[in-house]
């Protein structure tokens, strides 16, 4: 199956859709077991992906998809001031084989104790994201904006970081 083809016949067969299953598996069982030492979208329990030793609750597994042409997908999200474009997501349900409802992701960096959002955007054109403001990205927040996607026209997806949300409270 090619990047960018939609084949529903053989949809369980796309990766994407697979790692995007199981880490919502993932956030849904979130139980302390013992911590895995290779990290990976699969990595378990939740909580173990960047910190194998982390004990601090967790629900979310933010990850990023990526285009067929390799550059990162993004949405739209409200009420952050300059920032509104993200590339990252928390899953929020698997339906229809390979669709998926995911929740945009505020990105942001530390100012102090303080969350503060990140434009990823680039500064001049308003097209793209700017690679180089994705590396400041620090710390996430939950938006309450979603997404329906085919999880099919995606090539690639990327673990990033466990985070607590307070999504699950």
């Amino acid at each position: 199956m090619g990047c960018g083809r939609n084949h529903h016949d053989n949809d369980s067969a796309n990766c994407v859709c697979q790692v995007v299953r199981a880490i919502k598996d993932i956030q849904d069982n979130a139980v302390e077991e013992e911590c895995a030492e290779c990290t990976s979208c699969f990595t378990e329990p939740l909580g173990t992906l960047v910190s194998p030793s982390r004990r601090d609750p967790v629900d979310t597994r933010v990850f990023v998809l990526s285009t067929a042409d390799g550059s990162p997908f993004h949405a739209f999200f409200s009420n952050e001031n300059n920032a509104c474009v993200s590339i990252y997501f928390r899953v929020e349900d698997v339906f229809d084989n390979c669709c998926a409802t995911l929740r945009v992701l505020v990105p942001g960096k530390r100012d102090g104790g303080n969350f503060c959002p990140v434009n990823l955007v680039s500064g001049g054109d308003k097209c793209c994201i700017d690679l180089t403001k994705v590396c400041q990205v620090e710390r996430f927040r939950a938006s309450n904006d979603c997404i329906t996607v085919d999880l099919s026209c995606f090539c690639a997806v990327q673990c990033i970081a466990d985070v607590n949300l307070g999504i699950c409270n």
